[in-house]
């Protein structure tokens, strides 16, 4: 795994991962940047919902828990003249069949093995996430 910043001027950077990936990091304009991509914090709280969202994924997968739909939104705290955030809140929805039982048990262990949830957590941010069960009518 390999990050390459280039810097572009201003508060602009460019990002490459080593599978040709890139991404424009940037300050928004009212703190002196251009707004030309998400600033790296705001990417932190993105790589956090992704995460959620691909380890629950794979966790249903494992607990044959099958789900038609699902989306997450995380809200960040950073208090004024706070260096970082302080805390995450957020929900999942999932649609499916499967018992909010289930859904539940599978967010706890998305969120216990979630790589960049650990991060979070030993930087002691606490990330609290609700799931809503949407029913569904299609499949298990």
């Amino acid at each position: 795994m390999q990050a390459i910043g280039t810097w572009k001027g201003g508060f602009e950077t460019v990002l490459e991962d080593d599978r040709a990936h890139t991404v424009v990091v940037d300050l928004p304009i009212d703190e002196g940047g251009r707004s030309a991509g998400p600033s790296a914090l705001d990417l932190a709280l993105l790589s956090l919902a992704g995460c959620i969202t691909t380890i629950f994924a794979l966790v249903a997968r494992k607990r044959h828990l099958g789900f038609q739909g699902m989306s997450i939104a995380l809200e960040a705290e950073r208090p004024a003249k706070a260096p970082t955030l302080t805390r995450v809140r957020g929900t999942l929805r999932v649609h499916t069949k499967a018992d909010v039982n289930e859904v539940e048990t599978a967010l706890r262990l998305t969120l216990k093995t979630c790589p960049v949830g650990v991060i979070f957590e030993q930087a002691h941010i606490p990330v609290e996430v609700t799931p809503i069960v949407v029913p569904s009518a299609i499949g298990p």
